[in-house]
């Protein structure tokens, strides 16, 4: 995080601040700097799409494993998940 600060970046990494098993109070590298503004809610409501996504991918696609070698390959049937997600989200956005 300082590293990033230093440069001039604004992480948009999710805050680790809950209790431990223990009970103490984690201490997160994420302060009000940036979590304060209006884009960091936002940017964490748009990284949890993506990562409901990936999700599905992994548990009803084929991105749990890869079964092709190659970057062409891969990328390919990593598309076809994509284009089978966006077909079981049709009928939720034409009923909203």
């Amino acid at each position: 995080m300082a590293h990033l600060r230093a440069t001039n970046v604004t992480p948009h990494v999710t805050r680790n601040n809950g209790i431990t098993k223990t009970g103490k109070i984690r201490r997160s590298a994420i302060d009000e700097r940036t979590t304060r503004h209006q884009g960091y809610g936002m940017s964490q409501s748009r990284r949890a799409m993506i990562e409901c996504i990936f999700g599905w991918g992994k548990q009803h696609g084929t991105m749990r494993k890869t079964k092709h070698r190659g970057l062409a390959r891969v990328a390919a049937d990593f598309m076809l998940n994509l284009i089978a997600y966006n077909l079981i989200r049709i009928p939720k956005l034409v009923a909203a």
